[in-house]
Order: structure tokens, then sequence, then C-alpha cells
């Protein structure tokens, strides 16, 4: 009985090891699982900042895709208004240097005429200078005529 007393002691105490032993372990484990809660959840917190903050950026490239969007249609307007107007002032171009060819063919017709109007009138005017010049004789021939016959006249008068 002893013997067995003993043994069972003995088996008792190794008993009693083991299950201090996987009492540690089980504390170490439990002690192991919470950390890896704690861990896991703030890898859960993070990547759920991390989330948010994609989701953010998301939202600010998103409004600043329709913006650019926006201005790139605005700009295609601009660009079709200006190559309407390119074309328009090309087509305007165009038509004033073939106006300039003809408005310089049509100054230069205007200045021949006006050149041919001036000698007719040159001439003209020397045709009347001349017969001004000659009619200015004339009278300064009546009004000489005129004073001798005032100086006879007034002989006339005196010698009676």
């Amino acid at each position: 009985l002893k013997e067995e007393n003993a043994s069972l002691r003995s088996k008792i105490n190794k008993l009693q090891m083991l299950s201090e032993t996987q009492a540690d372990k089980m504390k170490k484990l439990e002690r192991k699982l919470q950390e890896n809660k704690i861990k896991e959840e703030k890898e859960a917190q993070d990547l759920e900042a991390m989330v948010q903050h994609v989701e953010q950026n998301l939202q600010l490239m998103t409004k600043r895709a329709v913006k650019a969007e926006n201005s790139a249609a605005k700009l295609k307007q601009e660009n079709a208004l200006l190559q309407v107007q390119l074309k328009n002032y090309k087509t305007e171009n165009e038509a004033l240097r073939l106006g300039q060819s003809s408005s310089l063919a049509a100054v230069k017709r205007n200045a021949d005429l006006a050149l041919q109007n001036l000698l007719t009138v040159i001439t003209n005017s020397q045709s009347s200078i001349k017969q001004l010049v000659s009619g200015a004789e004339s009278l300064q021939l009546v009004a000489d005529l005129l004073k001798s016959i005032d100086r006879i006249s007034e002989v006339s008068e005196d010698g009676q």
C-alpha cells in the first residue's frame, strides 16, 4: 500500500507538474490570444482608417476628374470657336487681299481719270487765263481810251 501510495503520489506530482505546465502554457496562450486580438483590432482599425483615406482620395480624384472633364469640354468648345474665328479671319483676310488688288486697280483707274481731268482743267484754265489776259488788255485799252476821251472833253470845254 505504501508503494502504491508512493507511486500514486509520484503520479499526482507528475500530474500536478504537468497541470502547472499546461496551466502556464494556457496562460501564455491566453496572453498570446489577447495580444493577437489587440493586434487584429489595431490592424482592423488601421485598415478601416486606410479604407477611409482611400475613399477620401477617391472622392477627391473623382471631383478632380469631373472638373478636368468640364475644363476639357470648355476648352474643346473654346477651341472650336477659335477654329471658326480663325477660318472667318482667313476668309476675311483673303477677301481683303482680293479687295485690295481690286481696290488698287480702282485707285489706279481713279488716279488716271483724275490726272486726265486735271490735264483738261489745266488746258481749259490756260485758255481761260489767256482769254482773261486778253480781256484785261482790252479793258485796259478801253480804260485808256476813256481817259483820253475825258482829257479830250476837258480840253474842249476849256478851249471854247
